[in-house]
């Protein structure tokens, strides 16, 4: 239990629970923002991770691991009434009712416990280490959220650890694209390194989602690059007309301190919600028999009422939902009509196969519809990926997708669930959506993609950014990028302003690691080169580098444009140093190799990654980099005999 100090608070009452009263001075009527906040508890312990929102303004929190919510309304007024709703799974919901009178309103709140029948419980956990407990109904009647709430931390019970050993996600149609890992390229032969920025992240939550389950992920659901950009970084923010600044660093690798690493970060410009152009959103929601279990269909009527009590009067949102057909279930809506939203997305249930290809077909017809010049067009798609129904096949949602892509509509891709997730086709679609992708774990997650990230998640700034780095083989033997293997692109794509690249959006932050083999370094590492030339001799720029390591150009277009920019940076030779930044980014990085089994991985291991990476915590604001601790820690104890041998690193 948490105990606060109040200068303000309310007289209310409450259908269940206690709320405290302690008016003590006088307050003069306004308009101003509320603070309600409180302490959430069942039989004396701290309820975490309860959705708690208030009413009648909608917006919405969750308690903290100590049971505890605080939660600001704008434009509340003396005497209005409010009505906050707390719910989380394994309780029976709580209403409480209170009047504002002062500038925080305090609301304590006791939960009961409530029977649900299981018919299977899986022992997962949080970023924090808290076990989580998910519950699947034996009726076989669709689940609706009243039946479901946010995962809260309970203690395990006895009998999980043969339920997660006849686990039946052990036997699961997940799809991932398979991963060559880049290897080695001469800096004479090869110079150019050419690829598309990726501001994806779902590889993070679902690498965490398998740890939080007690096993291991597939190598191919960790993409390293999604893994490091998860996190923000604090590199410097553009102060002139680009969309974006560029900053580097340069330092010895911590898995190899005989080769050099070059963390090259971007920073997108920062906008303020009421500065983002109007939004035409169409939510597009997968209510298959698929989307049925806790984690999925309830897990998204959850995130996207989240998202709807953040638009204002001047957005709007249409939904469209698809099972064995697709159809229209809220014609495009004013953001300020929250409660009509809010109880389309409530009525929703899940049943049926999944028609996903005429679903995305409806959804941007009603995007075109409602188009708004110069806003932000984009439908938003939330899935297990398994289509199953219908026009179906990647390469035909692929072109229908490019199309209107071109057309001025973009597409961002939440995944949902465990089982049958089709990663690499929500990836796929993201991708050619000019839109990115995140996979929703808990609710947690969701807040972080749709509130603290809306900007960037909804907004992009910049479109087909592509990044091109020159190595100078006057000084660099050989180099390899990390991550990115499926966003390569070909030199000459680089100043082809018909291809397609990757979007940033307002606030993003993105890192490209590079580990660089320096001439007259101590290094066995194979580095990929070609036969001698018969009728040329590559140049090796040697007189003419200028203490430089590499040259560093981007090409971008604004959102709307089609002709792109160029923006180049040059890299020094020397050492630079580094902070918290760069070392944090290199601890997630070798974490990603050691769980992909990295022939590059080197001296890295998972109690070195751990030092790494508390080094590198900084400020974490939010907490996500203290989050990572907490599961380079889990994936250490579930390697188990593995990790117990690490300090024989594998090469």
């Amino acid at each position: 239990m948490v105990a606060r100090t109040l200068t303000w608070a309310v007289a209310a009452t409450a259908t269940l629970g206690a709320i405290t009263a302690l008016p003590d001075r006088p307050v003069q009527p306004s308009t101003a923002t509320v603070v309600f906040t409180g302490t959430v508890t069942s039989t004396g312990a701290p309820v975490a991770g309860a959705s708690v929102q208030i009413m009648p303004w909608g917006t919405a929190g969750l308690t903290d691991a100590s049971g505890v919510y605080r939660i600001s309304v704008a434009d509340a007024k003396q005497g209005d009434a409010a009505i906050i709703k707390v719910h989380s799974l394994g309780y029976a919901e709580v209403t409480v009712t209170a009047r504002v009178t002062a500038e925080l309103v305090r609301a304590d709140v006791q939960m009961s416990a409530q029977q649900v029948g299981l018919e299977e419980i899986v022992v997962t956990g949080s970023g924090k280490d808290a076990a989580r407990v998910r519950e699947l109904e034996r009726s076989p009647l669709p689940m609706s959220a009243q039946n479901f709430a946010p995962s809260v931390a309970l203690p395990a019970p006895a009998c999980c650890d043969s339920l997660r050993r006849s686990d039946p996600r052990d036997f699961n149609t997940e799809g991932y694209a398979a991963i060559d890992e880049n290897p080695f390229l001469g800096a004479i032969t090869n110079p150019l390194s050419t690829f598309s920025i990726d501001v994806d992240r779902a590889s993070y939550a679902n690498v965490r989602r398998f740890l939080n389950e007690g096993r291991l992920p597939p190598k191919d659901a960790v993409r390293i690059e999604e893994l490091v950009n998860y996190f923000s970084y604090d590199d410097a923010a553009p102060n002139g007309g680009a969309p974006f600044a560029v900053t580097t660093e340069l330092a010895p690798a911590p898995w190899q301190p005989a080769h050099r690493l070059l963390r090259i970060g971007l920073k997108a410009k920062t906008i303020e919600k009421a500065s983002i152009p109007a939004s035409n959103l169409v939510f597009l929601m997968d209510v298959s028999g698929s989307m049925a279990s806790p984690d999925k269909l309830p897990l998204l009527k959850q995130a996207f009422g989240l998202l709807v009590n953040e638009l204002r009067a001047e957005d709007r949102v249409a939904m469209v939902v698809y099972a064995g057909a697709a159809g229209l279930v809220l014609e495009s809506t004013p953001g300020s009509q929250k409660e009509q939203i809010l109880e389309a997305i409530e009525r929703l249930d899940a049943g049926g196969s999944t028609a996903g290809g005429e679903g995305i077909r409806l959804a941007y017809e009603v995007a075109r519809k409602n188009h708004i010049d110069g806003g932000n067009n984009r439908v938003i798609l939330a899935t297990d990926g398994d289509f199953n129904v219908g026009a179906s096949s990647d390469a035909e949602m692929m072109r229908l997708i490019e199309d209107k892509r071109r057309q001025g509509t973009f597409l961002t891709v939440l995944g949902f669930g465990t089982g049958n997730i089709k990663d690499s086709k929500m990836e796929l679609l993201a991708d050619k959506g000019n839109g990115n992708y995140a996979y929703i774990d808990d609710l947690m997650e969701a807040r972080k993609v749709l509130i603290e990230e809306m900007g960037g998640t909804l907004f992009a700034v910049a479109k087909d950014v592509k990044l091109q780095v020159e190595f100078n083989p006057e000084r660099v033997k050989g180099y390899r990028l990390i991550g990115y293997e499926n966003r390569l692109l070909a030199a000459e794509d680089f100043n082809d302003d018909r291809k397609d690249a990757g979007e940033l959006g307002a606030g993003h932050s993105v890192t490209a690691l590079y580990e660089v083999v320096l001439h007259g370094a101590e290094s066995d590492v194979e580095i990929r080169g070609i036969d001698a030339l018969r009728y040329q001799t590559p140049q090796d720029a040697r007189g003419n580098s200028n203490g430089e390591l590499a040259f560093v150009k981007l090409r971008w277009k604004a959102p709307d444009g089609e002709k792109s920019t160029l923006m180049d940076h040059a890299v020094s030779a020397r050492t630079t140093g580094h902070g918290k930044d760069f070392t944090f980014s290199a601890a997630v990085a070798a974490f990603g190799m050691i769980l992909r089994d990295s022939p590059h991985r080197g001296d890295a291991t998972y109690d070195r990654v751990l030092a790494w990476a508390r080094a590198g915590v900084g400020e974490d604001r939010g907490g996500y980099r203290s989050g990572f601790v907490d599961l380079v820690q889990r994936a250490k104890h579930i390697a188990g005999p593995i990790a117990a041998g690490e300090e024989r690193p594998v090469r």
